[in-house]
Order: C-alpha cells, then structure tokens, then sequence
C-alpha cells in the first residue's frame, strides 16, 4: 500500500494503479463530467487509462458544474 492524496484527502491505494482505476475506486459514477490533476497537471481524458498514480500523488477531481443566468 502507498499513500497518496484524493481531492486533499490521504488514500492509501495499491499500486500500479491507474487514473481510471482510481476513479473507479472512488465510485465516481460520471468520469466523463470529472477533469483530472495530478500535482497540479491535467490528465488528457483519453489518456486515463494509461496515466499511473505514483507514491505520493496529489490527485484533484474536478467536477463540471452547470447553471447561471
């Protein structure tokens, strides 16, 4: 197990571990609504699948929110 950081959270997460696994994981129902960061860098969408987490990783879901006038 190593540690890392879900939306400034720690996690403790099996590696090797993928962005889409560690969505997955994370029971994110919509991943095409959710934009990645890891340390600060967006992650392509299409590259999710190939993207590791490293120890110590600061990963960032970031949801899109609609609405306004």
């Amino acid at each position: 197990m190593t540690k890392i950081k879900v939306n400034g959270e720690p996690q403790e997460v099996t590696l090797p571990l993928s962005v889409a696994d560690l969505l997955q994981q994370n029971r994110i129902l919509q991943p095409e609504m959710v934009s990645v960061q890891i340390n600060g860098s967006f992650v392509e969408r299409e590259h999710f699948a190939d993207t590791e987490i490293k120890p110590d990783d600061e990963v960032d879901f970031l949801y899109f929110m609609g609405g306004g006038q």
